[in-house]
């Protein structure tokens, strides 16, 4: 089952240990039975703390507790945690064996003291580069509070359940039997929703706070390096954002980040978040930005107000909000997000096995993500609004060569069509006929491009037609002291590279205003 690489480092993982774990599992004679069987035998064989009985009683076959003896503290798996799903089984292991949740100790206890009893159950694949994050927060919170039960299972190991249940994309989460989230969820967003008076506390906190020379406003590659480069200045440095990471975390392989030959975007958003981590900056998460107010005068404070009604001052501001998946505009779409309507083929494509699809656009992205689900799906339907693909020439040979692909241009999406429950049709116009015409299938992926996440931003800074801030080659926006960067600005190429060095020219940019103006105090607050 595992490589001798894989295997080496799983034992040395395991001599962290500090109490004994039992591993119960629940098969049948099944192939992802016999597959899991090989795994936790593997496992138990590296380390005298890891036992294996198969006595378990789950009724979903295969699936295994991973079990603290002598206590009631364990998580559950259900079907083969491979793939992105095996460095939550690691840690899993560890946590229940001793090693500690890493997680700030006020979030712990906040953990510790929630009230109630739940049952939390998690969807994900196998090849779904988010769901570790959410099946890792609600493991650590099981540990954390043996009154949490967790159980998280493989969608594609148990196609009849996740179809019964409605589950058409990943991570899909549910709480005591009913839905409680689907997509990305981190350990503070998930104790937040379970925390009623979380969130008041917190805006009260960032309210209180004093105000920062530089507030980077996002928590993507343009942010982080611009925090990283306001920090080192030595000056009060805060960001903010919705989720660390922004739409790096939603991106599987990166090839192209120069003296990186590969990486997926969650490890490299993780990489992103401990440099910033290494500096003196205030970071500050789970925040949606709904206002900008600038300064009245030249040298004196902008704020940014958010949802949650706190608010923050600054001396000068970096907007790093980036972007987000554009959707078709279209009756159907959003009743049936997450329901049929997806974005990720690489997370849900799964889910689809057997069926019929549809993706809408042509592309790169588009094509690329055609031939991902023709390995996976019975047939694909790439729609084109345009008279002809604009994907790479490559991509285009490869998509011709597969049997299950069929390419429609001038196409205009018009409607998703459902029962209620998930999605049965696409209807769009032929724009050479005129006619209107219908797709019977079960999956529409969406791969139109980014909007800019600047609708906050109206009557504040300029905004070009398509809703991007105007910046020029400093990163200055139309506002003295307010710079911004990366996705959600004029920027003609949205790269990371791009966004990392625009974040720090605009950081930069952000130093050189705050010395040229004069500091209510007299100097720069120190950081």
């Amino acid at each position: 089952m595992l490589d001798t690489a894989t295997t080496a480092a799983l034992a040395s993982y395991l001599e962290r240990l500090t109490l004994d774990v039992e591993l119960v599992a629940s098969l049948d004679d099944g192939p992802v039975s016999r597959e899991t069987r090989e795994l936790l035998a593997e496992t138990a064989a590296l380390s005298p703390r890891v036992s294996l009985r198969e006595d378990g009683s789950d009724a979903r076959r295969p699936s295994f507790a991973i079990r603290r003896v002598g206590t009631d503290v364990e998580v559950r798996f259900a079907g083969l945690p491979m793939g992105h799903e095996f460095t939550s089984y690691v840690l899993a292991l560890l946590q229940v064996g001793g090693h500690p949740v890493k997680a700030d100790d006020s979030l712990l206890e906040q953990v510790r003291a929630l009230p109630g009893e739940h049952r939390f159950e998690v969807f994900f694949s196998q090849s779904c580069q988010n769901c570790p994050d959410v099946v890792q927060a609600l493991n650590a919170i099981s540990v954390t509070n043996a009154s949490i039960d967790v159980v998280s299972i493989d969608g594609a190991a148990f196609p009849a359940e996740a179809e019964s249940r409605g589950v058409l994309a990943v991570p899909t989460v549910f709480m005591d039997g009913e839905l409680f989230g689907s997509g990305r969820m981190t350990l503070e967003e998930i104790v937040g929703r379970l925390d009623a008076g979380a969130a008041d506390r917190v805006a009260e906190a960032m309210s209180g706070k004093e105000s920062f020379d530089v507030l980077v406003v996002g928590g993507g590659p343009a942010g982080a390096a611009a925090a990283i480069y306001a920090a080192r200045k030595g000056i009060r440095t805060g960001l903010v954002a919705e989720r660390f990471g922004g739409q790096v975390l939603d991106t599987m392989a990166i090839e192209n980040f120069v003296s990186v030959a590969h990486t997926e975007g969650p490890q490299f958003a993780a990489a992103l978040e401990q440099h910033v981590d290494e500096y003196d900056v205030d970071v500050m998460t789970l925040q949606q930005a709904v206002e900008l107010v600038p300064a009245t005068e030249e040298g004196g404070l902008h704020e940014v107000r958010f949802a949650s009604g706190a608010s923050l001052s600054a001396r000068s501001v970096v907007l790093s909000t980036g972007a987000r998946w554009r959707t078709m505009g279209v009756p159907g779409e959003d009743e049936y997000r997450n329901k049929g309507v997806t974005f990720c083929p690489h997370c849900d494509g799964p889910l689809f096995k057997g069926k019929n699809v549809a993706v809408i656009g042509g592309g790169n992205s588009g094509v690329e993500a055609a031939i991902d689900l023709a390995g996976v799906v019975a047939h694909v339907t790439l729609l084109e609004f345009d008279d002809k693909l604009r994907a790479d020439e490559v991509l285009q040979r490869k998509l011709r060569s597969l049997p299950n692909v069929d390419v429609i241009v001038s196409a205009l999406s018009t409607e998703v069509v459902g029962d209620g429950a998930r999605v049965t049709a696409l209807r769009y116009d032929d724009r050479v006929s005129g006619e209107s015409r219908e797709l019977a299938l079960e999956g529409v992926f969406v791969q139109i491009g980014l909007l800019p996440n600047t609708e906050w931003l109206h009557g504040a800074v300029e905004l070009s037609p398509r809703g991007e801030v105007v910046i020029d080659d400093r990163g200055a926006t139309s506002v003295p002291g307010v710079f911004a960067a990366g996705d959600c600005t004029t920027v003609p190429f949205k790269q990371i590279v791009i966004a990392v060095g625009a974040g720090a020219t605009a950081s930069l940019s952000a130093f050189d205003h705050l010395i040229r103006t004069s500091a209510p105090a007299g100097e720069l607050v120190s950081a």
